[in-house]
């Protein structure tokens, strides 16, 4: 594997520089993890007793996307397949705060994935949106009531502290066009509990990394990363590249592929036992939409995807380009980046034009 140049998430003004990152490579297989996710609570729900069942139950809050977005949302075509919206939270409240050394208030949405899943079919694909994208915001209403105006020139990340996670799923469904069936959240704290229980995620490195802002410290070569390793390692920016944001969705690419190897190593179907911490860090770190908002219904929906292979996932980047007044972020590239939607609201092949970004964050 190859390393490659990551900036801190927790800034809301970290720039998309660009130089120093990743040009990013069309296929990627960090979507696969949420596939992943789904079969191992698949596995736990029916390897465990009842009270355990219960106990792993009541882990998993839920938001009711329906009635905080209201009507006013793209139309669910026949043929749009299943399409969620997968984000990875950067909160320094509790447990998170305690990760890592950064000064950091609030919370972002620090990773974003739209994944499709076609009607009918074995492939999938998922969409990053890079977290320095400037979007308009749609109005928007809080989860006290609130109600927020539009906006324009918002970076996509900071919609969440902002309004709240609803407000980033309608935000998504305004500049996609794209309909969002589900609506999945992991907690990095969770996620550090989840490194653990596996016992730790194998990666190789090309550079030295010495991050006084994360606190990372490896020396170039192969490591086996413990939870909160885990967490510095796809948020690290300093003393690596110039901290594009660009770069670092590769390198959290990179991760998620080795935490998925490392994870399909463990002998679940044996291991009854492993299974339920597994699936208890999981579903401890996850927010969903009400309609996945259980354990019984997150095993269905695992079910329902059975048919999916995860070697066949592509993931890519949404295309974008350096916003012209401010080069240190980034807009949606087009024609590209509608095409690209497009080919998601239609269940239609995406064109390999439309994968291209014009953004790279420099060669790889």
């Amino acid at each position: 594997m190859s390393h490659v140049s990551t900036p801190q998430r927790s800034d809301s003004d970290a720039p998309s520089r660009r130089r120093g990152g990743p040009k990013r490579t069309g296929r990627r297989r960090v979507g696969r993890w949420i596939l992943l996710t789904l079969a191992v609570l698949v596995l736990a729900a029916g390897g465990t007793a009842y009270w355990m069942y219960q106990d792993i139950d009541g882990n998993i809050d839920g938001v009711d996307i329906d009635k905080a977005l209201g009507t006013d949302r793209p139309e669910k075509l026949p043929t749009s397949g299943q399409n969620i919206l997968i984000l990875g939270s950067d909160s320094r409240a509790g447990a998170n705060g305690k990760l890592d050394s950064a000064n950091v208030s609030g919370a972002r949405s620090d990773t974003a994935l739209v994944v499709h899943i076609p009607e009918g079919r074995k492939e999938a694909v998922a969409v990053s949106i890079p977290r320095d994208t400037l979007v308009t915001r749609p109005s928007c209403t809080k989860a006290d009531g609130t109600k927020v105006s539009s906006a324009q020139r918002v970076m996509f990340n900071s919609i969440y502290s902002q309004v709240g996670s609803a407000c980033v799923v309608k935000t998504v469904e305004k500049i996609s066009g794209v309909r969002m069936d589900h609506y999945v959240e992991i907690d990095f704290a969770g996620f550090k509990g989840l490194v653990d229980a596996i016992g730790g995620v194998t990666v190789t490195v090309d550079e030295d990394i010495h991050d006084s802002s994360s606190g990372l410290d490896l020396t170039a070569g192969t490591h086996k990363l413990d939870g909160t390793q885990s967490l510095q390692f796809v948020r690290t920016r300093h003393g690596i590249g110039d901290g594009s944001d660009l770069g670092r969705i590769g390198l959290q690419q990179q991760f998620m592929l080795a935490l998925l190897t490392e994870i399909k190593k463990q002998d679940l179907l044996g291991s009854p036992v492993k299974a339920y911490k597994i699936a208890d860090e999981l579903t401890e770190a996850l927010t969903t939409d009400s309609d996945l908002a259980s354990l019984t219904k997150l095993a269905d929906f695992g079910r329902s995807l059975n048919g999916i292979d995860p070697s066949t996932m592509e993931t890519i980047m949404l295309p974008v380009a350096y916003d012209k007044v401010d080069p240190n972020r980034v807009v949606a590239a087009e024609p590209q980046a509608s095409a690209l939607w497009k080919a998601i609201r239609t269940d239609a092949t995406i064109p390999e034009s439309a994968k291209k970004s014009p953004a790279t964050g420099g060669s790889s």
